[in-house]
């Protein structure tokens, strides 16, 4: 059946698009959502104005989330699990479990549905999406190791070499900001000291002339 969104809907499409889609999911899933209406004639010429109110309201979310975004995007997340001598866990990392830690961090509320990933399984280091709006999907890493161990332990050799050199890369970050920030530091203690240099010269050298004035009127007044 054809249907008219009226949200954006990540990986069907966008406000204002019409799509063909299941009749139970437009029943069971778009319609109670209020994310879509049945593709009627009447309905379709209201496309148009749905597509540009979506764009908007589109654009505002991009924006408030943007930094959000930029700040959860390469993220490391860690799980302590129970798991076989195969690496199987005896249960799993569901989404809501990503989802309470993404939202502790970020301190935003992002619901399991927003987490683009199957439940974790096994040890080992996971890449996962996290839906924040259709445009801004920032991706973390997740690395579920087993109880009593460390992280690392669940990295093969190439993860470990790799987490190695992202840290490294970081610390030579954090080095230069910490000397640039120095570097300004002094700029601005040498501009505020600058001022007083001069003007203490400049007292120093009215010291001076009045000095010689008065020495040259005690000279006349012996004379």
């Amino acid at each position: 059946m054809k249907i008219l969104l009226l949200e954006d809907v990540y990986k069907l499409g966008r406000a204002g698009d019409v799509k063909k889609v299941a009749p139970g999911y437009f029943r069971n899933y778009l319609m109670p959502q209020g994310m879509a209406i049945m593709a009627t004639p009447g309905a379709i010429k209201q496309a148009s104005r749905i597509r540009k109110e979506g764009e908007v309201k589109r654009a505002r979310l991009n924006d408030e989330m943007s930094g959000v975004a930029e700040q959860l995007d390469g993220k490391l997340f860690t799980f302590a699990a129970k798991a076989s001598e195969t690496g199987r866990l005896y249960g799993s990392v569901n989404t809501q479990m990503l989802a309470d830690v993404i939202s502790e961090e970020i301190g935003v509320t992002v619901e399991a549905k927003q987490i683009e990933s199957q439940p974790l399984r096994t040890i080992g280091k996971h890449d996962v999406a996290a839906r924040l709006t259709v445009d801004l999907i920032p991706q973390v890493n997740v690395i579920v190791y087993r109880e009593g161990e460390t992280p690392m332990s669940a990295l093969s050799e190439e993860e470990r070499e790799a987490m190695r050199a992202e840290e490294a890369l970081e610390e030579v970050k954090e080095l230069e900001k910490d000397i640039l920030e120095e570097a300004e530091e002094a700029v601005e203690v040498s501009e505020v000291e600058e001022p007083e240099d001069v003007e203490e010269a400049e007292e120093a050298e009215v010291a001076e002339e009045v000095e010689e004035v008065e020495e040259a009127d005690e000279s006349t007044e012996a004379e």
